[in-house]
């Protein structure tokens, strides 16, 4: 069973006017998608969406957590995450492509529209580049950071001591 076809959402039936959709995101969404950067999370969406004559306006609300490694002591932490974002799908007689990110174009002839894909954007979007604990107000490992340190330590003093050639050894006495 494909995990994200909860998020086709049908716009044909619906009349004029604002629709709500809920959704509620979990580890399978973030599984669906191939190289998640995000394995785990629990977010609540609250997808409005107003049909137009000649377009639709998705306006995404995005509340919760999602579980990502510290990029210093490489703990786990949670991360929360509070989204507003707006997406604006027209429709156009031809598949024509759009330079605007936030502009989606659709056939006349499609019935639903997937979101999946702008979600997990709007996510991976919100999630800082380097993660650390301190932006959940969390501690860092310190346990982690001194084992860390230390291996950084007897790495540097070892290739130290294999990058000394012996012809520059009594210019180094001289430095000292």
């Amino acid at each position: 069973m494909n995990p994200l076809k909860q998020f086709s959402v049908p716009f044909t039936g619906l009349k004029l006017g604002t629709h709500q959709f809920e959704y509620e995101l979990d580890d399978s969404f973030f599984n669906a998608f191939e190289y998640s950067l995000i394995k785990s999370g629990k977010l609540n969406v609250n997808l409005e969406l107003e049909k137009q004559e000649t377009m639709l306006l998705l306006k995404f609300k995005v509340i919760g957590t999602v579980n990502l490694d510290c990029d210093k002591c490489l703990s786990e932490f949670s991360l929360p995450v509070n989204l507003y974002e707006r997406q604006i799908v027209k429709f156009a007689e031809a598949e024509m492509e759009s330079d605007d990110e936030e502009i989606i174009s659709l056939s006349r002839k499609e019935t639903s529209i997937d979101i999946s894909g702008p979600l997990y954007e709007m996510i991976n979007v919100a999630v800082p580049y380097i993660k650390n604990c301190e932006q959940a107000g969390k501690e860092c490992d310190q346990e982690m950071i001194d084992r860390l340190e230390q291996l950084s330590i007897d790495k540097h003093n070892e290739e130290n001591e294999q990058s000394s050639d012996p012809r520059w050894e009594a210019l180094n006495k001289l430095k000292k």
